[in-house]
C-alpha cells in the first residue's frame, strides 16, 4: 500500500500550471519583440545559432525537477511489513455530535472545537485500548472501527464537522446503537462508549437505548459541552445566526437532565467539560479501573520511503539542464 507521509506539500503541485501559464507568457512576448526589432528574415538571420527548441527543453525540464522535488518533500511510502500486535485494555467507542448546535460559541471557539481538544489530548492518554469513532448529527455513522492505531484516530478526528452529516439534527440514540454495533457484542465486558455531546436531541430513545446497551455489557459515560445559559448557532453558510420557522434566532441550551440520565442508565458517569485537564484525568481513570481483555490488532509498524529516488531524478534533470545549450551548430 503506497501513500504519502506528508500530504499537505502536495498542494504545491498547483504552481507548475501557473509556470508553464508564465512560460507562454513570455514566448509570446519573445515573438513579439522579434517582429517589433525589424526583418523578419533579417532577424532570423542575426539569430540562426539560437535553437527555441532547446530553450524550451531547458524549462520542461527544470520543471519536471521541481515536480518530483515536491514530491520527494510529501515522500512516498509503501507499507512493507504488518504485524499482529497485542496489549491488555479496553475497546472504547468515542460518540462526538456534530451538529450545528455544537458551533454555539459559549465554549471558545466553540463547543465542537472544544471537545476535539479534549479528545484529542484523551486519545493520547489512552494507550494499548483501542479507539473507534462515531460521528453523529440527524444521522450517526461510523467514522472509524476499533483500533490500536492512535494516529489514525487522530488524523479521522481532523475532519469530523457538521459537513460530514448531510443530515442535521441530533439523534443520540441511533449513535449510541452504532457505537453498540462496532464493539463485540459477544463480550459482556471489557466496553464503553464515551458520547460528547450538548444533550439536545430530537428523540426520545437515548435513555432507554443506553439501558439496553448496558445490559449487554456497554459501559456509557457522558460529557456535556456547552453551558446552560447557551448561545446563539451561527449559521456557517451566511455567517450570521440560524433562525426558526418563525423568523426568531436559534439558542442552544446544554441538556444536562439528558446526559445525566443517559449516563445513570448505562452505569456511567455524567462530566460537564469546564475544566478538561481535570475530566480528563477523571475519564481516564475510569478507564484504567476497568477489567482488561488481551487485545489484538493488525498494525503497520513499518514504511519504505521512496524520496531519495525522486530527489536524485530531480537532481539529474537539473544537472543535464546546465549542460544543454540553447545556441546550436549553424554550417
Amino acid at each position: 500500500m503506497f501513500c504519502f507521509e506528508h500530504n499537505i506539500y502536495l498542494w504545491l503541485l498547483l504552481i507548475i500550471p501557473g509556470l508553464v501559464w508564465l512560460f507562454g507568457q513570455v514566448l509570446r512576448q519573445k515573438a513579439k519583440t522579434i517582429k517589433k526589432i525589424g526583418d523578419e528574415s533579417l532577424v532570423k538571420q542575426l539569430i540562426r545559432n539560437y535553437s527555441p527548441q532547446r530553450y524550451r527543453l531547458r524549462f520542461y525540464i527544470v520543471l519536471f525537477a521541481l515536480a518530483l522535488l515536491i514530491i520527494a518533500t510529501a515522500n512516498l511510502q509503501s507499507t512493507t511489513q504488518m504485524k499482529a500486535v497485542s496489549s491488555q485494555g479496553v475497546d472504547i467507542m468515542i460518540v462526538l455530535d456534530v451538529s450545528n448546535s455544537m458551533l454555539a460559541p459559549d465554549l471558545k471557539p466553540n463547543r465542537l472545537t472544544k471537545a476535539k481538544w479534549f479528545i484529542a489530548d484523551l486519545i493520547s492518554h489512552l494507550d494499548n485500548n483501542r479507539i473507534g469513532l462515531v460521528a453523529f448529527a440527524g444521522k450517526a455513522y461510523l467514522q472509524m472501527p476499533l483500533t490500536l492505531d492512535h494516529s489514525a484516530a487522530t488524523m479521522y478526528l481532523d475532519n469530523m464537522n457538521p459537513g460530514v452529516i448531510a443530515v442535521q439534527g441530533t439523534v443520540i440514540a441511533d449513535a449510541l446503537e452504532v457505537a453498540d454495533r462496532a464493539l463485540d457484542e459477544r463480550d459482556q465486558k471489557h466496553k464503553a462508549i464515551l458520547l460528547i455531546t450538548d444533550g439536545e436531541d430530537h428523540d426520545n430513545r437515548a435513555v432507554k437505548t443506553a439501558k439496553q446497551l448496558a445490559e449487554n455489557g456497554a459501559i456509557i459515560h457522558t460529557i456535556g459541552v456547552g453551558t446552560t445559559p447557551g448561545a446563539e448557532v451561527p449559521d456557517l453558510a451566511t455567517g450570521k445566526t440560524m433562525t426558526d420557522k418563525e423568523g426568531k434566532r436559534v439558542v442552544s441550551v446544554l441538556d444536562e437532565r439528558r446526559l445525566e440520565n443517559i449516563a445513570r442508565a448505562g452505569n456511567g458517569i455524567y462530566y460537564l467539560l469546564n475544566e478538561p485537564d481535570k475530566v480528563l484525568d477523571q475519564v481516564v481513570t475510569e478507564v484504567n479501573g476497568m477489567e482488561r481483555k488481551e487485545i489484538y490488532d493488525n498494525r503497520s509498524i513499518h514504511y519504505r520511503s521512496f524520496f531519495q529516488w525522486f530527489l536524485a531524478l530531480s537532481c539529474i534533470g537539473l544537472v543535464s539542464e546546465i549542460f544543454i545549450s540553447e545556441k546550436k551548430k549553424v554550417e
